[in-house]
């Protein structure tokens, strides 16, 4: 990553400032990484802007009177000190396959709850292996939990690695989380994006998509999160593959797509299906793709406040609750509006610590912080859902 790149904040004060920054980020020559998009007056709006293009970035806002303030002044080295405090953990081992090698001891320490399942493998060929959280028996019904789907958001894939720990240290002594095991399994998929997530470390930090090549352009990836077919190629996805938010050429068309898409089917007995993304401190549920209230939408709500009070009960941490369109923008194609379709009513999507101050670049001792509140979060639904499904 170039140096002196810097993250700065828009708070948008009119209708017109929003489509002068939405011209923005269509033109492609200045090379900015959207981070939060321009959508309402209510929500800020955070970009990357590369140093080649902060004064001329800087010039277009002023020259629009449109106030901004630096939130990073120099991504670069807060980007140092993240890696150098994450270097060296167990379970991230750099990012890598640290997470296959911790999965395998995990099974080993926990042989009568735990199992690892390949549901495939990634573009690039790399398995992509879900835990199994079960006490016996098959096709019981389950609980689908997924982590780095857009593999910047680095803190999604601890939160999940430090999940997948807990469910399985606390089996036995939790007397909830042993009792929902008795009657439920939990599928957690640590890395939904594996060949991403490695690119994230070797490559480009802010990388978000996944790396199948796009025919007829240079531009590689998909946005994981775009390719459902849920409203597929509606608003909040591009049809340019340079894009981040790019949503493939066709639903399922991405490989690590389709094999959750397979899994979730053949099991067909999943009563919750939830995803975890960072960052904006949200709880979302369906719909995306449109912002008609799902059928649910009142139990929904419920469930989701219910959870986040919990959440904010160990470190004051605030979240909103909302559907996906009210809370933070029209999104096309993503998957808990497609689970949420396919019939699993307790569709929810997490967007994990901050809401700007880091952004993709939380520091790793937040790390910890924002899983154990995020767990209490997550069993406060897997126990509605156990109790209502």
């Amino acid at each position: 990553m170039p140096a002196r790149d810097q993250v700065i904040r828009v708070n948008v004060e009119s209708e017109e400032q929003i489509l002068l920054l939405r011209a923005l980020e269509q033109d492609t020559y200045w090379d900015l990484d959207f981070w939060l998009h321009p959508v309402n007056t209510e929500v800020p709006v955070d970009i990357r802007v590369p140093y080649s293009s902060l004064y001329a970035v800087k010039d277009y806002l002023r020259a629009h009177n449109i106030q901004f303030s630096v939130m990073i002044s120099n991504l670069q080295v807060s980007h140092c000190k993240a890696q150098e405090a994450a270097e060296g953990r167990t379970a991230h081992n750099n990012g890598r396959n640290g997470i296959y090698s911790w999965m395998d001891g995990l099974v080993a320490a926990h042989p009568n709850l735990v199992t690892k399942e390949q549901i495939g493998t990634s573009y690039e060929g790399r398995p992509m292996y879900v835990l199994k959280f079960s006490t016996g028996g098959d096709k019981r019904p389950a609980i689908w939990v997924d982590s780095g789907i857009h593999s910047r958001e680095w803190v999604s894939q601890a939160t999940g690695v430090w999940t997948a720990n807990k469910i399985a240290s606390d089996y036995g002594t939790d007397a909830s989380l042993t009792s929902l095991l008795k009657t439920m399994d939990i599928y957690l998929l640590i890395l939904a994006n594996p060949d991403g997530y490695v690119h994230s470390h070797t490559s480009d930090r802010m990388w978000r998509k996944t790396r199948s090549k796009n025919p007829g352009s240079m531009c590689r990836g998909v946005d994981p999160n775009r390719n459902w077919d849920a409203g597929f190629g509606g608003p909040g996805a591009s049809t340019n593959p340079c894009s981040d938010s790019y949503h493939g050429p066709s639903p399922h068309s991405e490989i690590e797509v389709k094999n959750v898409v397979n899994l979730v089917k053949n099991h067909g007995n999943f009563k919750s299906f939830i995803s975890i993304h960072a960052y904006s401190q949200l709880l979302m549920y369906p719909y995306g793709y449109t912002c008609n209230d799902a059928l649910h939408a009142a139990e929904l709500d419920s469930v989701g406040r219910s959870a986040v009070q919990k959440l904010s009960s160990l470190h004051g941490t605030t979240y909103k609750v909302g559907s996906i369109c009210k809370i933070i923008y029209q999104a096309s194609g993503g998957s808990i509006d497609w689970s949420y379709d396919l019939g699993i009513k307790y569709s929810f999507a997490f967007e994990l610590r901050d809401t700007g101050r880091y952004g993709f670049i939380l520091p790793a001792n937040q790390i910890i912080p924002t899983a154990s509140e995020t767990w209490l979060a997550l069993k406060d639904i897997m126990e509605y859902v156990r109790d209502h499904y």
